[in-house]
């Protein structure tokens, strides 16, 4: 290892303590007269405020694996690589009037998981059970793919071996354990602190370094003129516009669908609170961009990809490389830790989320009817455990790009809980049958369309991505278009004929345990009085 990995590593590892020393004090911070309920251990005790939420949540969604990613697809693909900047400006509007309702009807019946909510609002556990497995089928590749980022960053330090992974989430795993979701969110500010100085300063003094942005995508554009795929360039082709719009719209519909996103809601203290946030957090999508140009900014500096363990070349590593190229040693190795540590904020709250299904949907349902608050604590930081180690496994026995191609198969998996969770936030017109009858539908048709998607660049034969061709399907075109759409289309269709039949057959439905005005309901509400119990009981009968 050179003196300048040696610089860089240092610092990595010193801000990566200091971090991990965050994560277990948070257990003293604001410290509840006990931590054994999920209200507490995996919702921070529903207490958080304004600027707690607004570090939580964008600590949530943009993560490590974002910020290697999305360049990395920007190097590789050019132009299309942008779709998640208008994905997550206009994800926000559309998700304004849902969340807040998701907020108050959870505050009134204690709800901890999407899928509580559906089990509630449907009176189905088939349903529910339905909802959390996709939960945390959907989650488990992003949880790894935070792995992606930190050893990216690893690579690039010239440090072999999978074992630093190991000790960071072995890290990781001990103080989300003991502090549950308050680790993550105090974390988040530093997280994000880094993030954001590290990008005000790339995208100041590369572009300096690099002879100005005129070269940079001049550079970049001499690249993809000599590329053999059509759709690479730094403008969208013909072929590929239909599939970005519909990407970047499906990405949108999908992104607090994911449990991860729903636990940093419901730890918001009241309904303000959310909506300051969807109107402040449009904020960082400006920093995605500047994330997204590192891309072009690592073609102009000839920046070569390591070569991974498979012996083809390893575009996560392309930002790493390229702060080990342009900045001084010591601010790389704090750029290093801003990635480090922004794999750490989401991959925590992604755990907890999974946990908190496992426990409340699938334990508790199926198992421990009577389970007590400390009982279902216990077995979500158990399970909390479970899932980090299977996250670790992934990278260690997976294909890292086989991962990536997971994380594009979560997006089309949970858009297939849009109807029952985001509409059934607005109608409780679906039958429970036409709901999932929806859901396998959608599910057939999605991992069809992905089963038949190759990846030339790695030479997988399914399972490829996410863009389907039409001509697959007969059609006299090189256009694509998004799984995630298409199936999610196909979900409807099949909910809504299903329901009209089943309600035409006087088919037994479930019973809606909420109530109108529990979606409008806000902290010190005299209406916020009911609990789980009670809906427990209403379910029953």
């Amino acid at each position: 290892m050179s003196g300048r990995h040696t610089t860089e590593l240092v610092i990595f590892i010193i801000l990566f303590v200091v971090v991990s020393g965050m994560g277990f004090v948070a257990a003293r911070w604001r410290r509840p007269s006990t931590m054994q309920s999920l209200d507490e251990w995996g919702l921070g005790g529903r207490s958080f405020g304004s600027w707690i939420t607004w570090f939580l949540v964008g600590g949530d969604l943009y993560t490590a694996y974002t910020f290697v990613a999305v360049p990395a697809l920007v190097f590789g693909a050019g132009a299309a690589g942008f779709y998640a900047v208008p994905y997550t400006i206009v994800v926000y509007p559309l998700v304004f009037l849902v969340l807040i309702r998701l907020w108050s009807v959870s505050h009134v019946h204690g709800f901890v998981t999407p899928a509580d909510f559906v089990r509630a609002r449907f009176g189905s556990s088939t349903l529910a059970l339905l909802v959390a497995i996709t939960g945390i089928v959907a989650t488990m590749p992003y949880i790894a793919l935070q792995l992606v980022g930190i050893q990216a960053t690893l690579e690039a330090m010239g440090v072999k071996g999978h074992w630093p992974l190991i000790i960071a989430f072995a890290i990781l795993a001990a103080y989300t354990y003991q502090s549950g979701l308050r680790a993550p969110a105090l974390i988040a500010f530093v997280k994000d602190a880094l993030i954001y100085i590290v990008i005000i300063v790339a995208v100041l003094y590369i572009p300096h370094k690099l002879g100005g942005w005129s070269h940079i995508f001049g550079a970049a554009q001499a690249k993809f003129d000599k590329t053999p795929v059509a759709t690479d360039g730094t403008l969208l082709s013909h072929n590929n516009q239909l599939n970005y719009a519909m990407l970047a719209l499906g990405s949108a519909l999908a992104l607090f669908l994911y449990p991860h996103s729903v636990t940093g809601v419901l730890a918001s203290k009241n309904r303000n609170v959310i909506k300051r946030n969807m109107a402040a957090l449009p904020a960082y999508s400006f920093l995605l961009g500047l994330i997204a140009l590192l891309g072009f900014m690592a073609i102009a500096g000839g920046v070569k990809p390591v070569t991974g363990a498979n012996g083809k070349p390893d575009g996560n590593t392309i930002v790493p490389l390229l702060f080990d190229h342009v900045f001084p040693s010591w601010f790389a190795g704090v750029a290093y830790a801003a990635i480090g540590i922004g794999a750490l904020v989401p991959a925590a709250i992604m755990s907890i989320a999974a946990a908190n299904l496992f426990t409340r949907n699938i334990y508790k349902e199926y198992f421990r009817r009577d389970a007590s608050d400390a009982e279902e604590a216990t077995v979500s930081k158990l399970a909390s455990l479970v899932v980090k180690v299977g996250a670790v496994l992934a990278i260690l026995l997976l294909d890292p790009q086989f991962s990536i191609d997971l994380q594009l198969i979560g997006g089309v998996i949970i858009l297939q809980t849009l109807p029952s969770v985001a509409l059934g936030l607005i109608t409780r017109w679906f039958h429970r049958g036409g709901l999932v009858a929806g859901w396998v539908a959608g599910m057939a048709a999605g991992m069809w369309m992905l089963y038949r998607i190759p990846n030339p660049t790695n030479g997988h034969k399914h399972f490829g991505g996410s863009a389907y061709a039409l001509s697959d399907i007969g059609i006299d075109t090189k256009m694509t278009v998004y799984v995630g759409a298409i199936a999610l289309a196909v979900n409807l269709v099949v909910a809504v004929i299903a329901s009209v039949v089943l309600k035409a057959a006087k088919a037994a439905d479930g019973v809606d345990v909420t109530r109108t005005e529990d979606y409008l309901a806000d902290e010190g509400d005299p209406k916020v009085v009911r609990g789980t119990r009670e809906v427990e009981e209403g379910l029953a009968t």
